[in-house]
């Protein structure tokens, strides 16, 4: 199994990669900085996991060197798991990519990042309902503090991919916003 970590750029993909790893790789607080992609290894429940940090995109439909680099892999990458990494203080932005690669039939655990931030900003989440809404396993993280770690790896492996269809019906039906404040 391969577990690719996607996201806009910023949202704190590289933190991830090193805290699953163990290993140090390079994070700066500015978008941008992975242009390539970065491969490591972790144990999930007693075997070796390959974890690729790929590039920042806010879209599938590449714009820049970056994108190209991150479309490319995940089409490269056909049996993994996708964990799309949100900052959840600004989450309807990473919306978009998160449910182009569940339309792509991607088996995907969504990761609020920043979860500490929607705190400080009083942004409300239901994560319960985002999850439903979504068809996904959807985690609350703060990559720094390595809260929602143990959860999310307990997700990665109950994932299975999702139909456009079943995002639909369960966002019908009189669902109200999962976001507020």
């Amino acid at each position: 199994m391969k577990i690719l970590l996607m996201g806009h750029p910023n949202v704190g993909k590289s933190v991830f990669f090193n805290r699953l790893t163990g290993t140090k790789v390079f994070e700066s607080n500015y978008p941008g900085t992975t242009v390539d992609f970065t491969k490591g290894w972790m144990r999930l429940e007693g075997e070796d996991v390959e974890l690729i940090d790929v590039p920042g995109a806010f879209s599938l439909e590449w714009k820049d060197q970056a994108e190209e680099v991150a479309v490319k892999m995940l089409e490269e990458n056909r049996d993994s798991v996708v964990v799309c990494v949100l900052d959840a203080s600004k989450v309807e932005r990473g919306l978009y990519l998160a449910l182009e690669i569940i339309e792509r039939g991607y088996p995907v655990v969504v990761a609020l990042n920043m979860w500490d931030v929607t705190k400080d900003k009083n942004i409300g989440i239901d994560v319960e309902k985002l999850e439903r809404i979504l068809g996904v396993p959807v985690v609350a993280t703060t990559a720094i503090s390595g809260e929602g770690f143990k959860e999310l790896v307990s997700k990665i492996k109950e994932t299975a991919p999702v139909k456009i269809e079943k995002i639909i019906k369960n966002a019908g039906g009189g669902e109200s916003a999962a976001v507020s404040g």
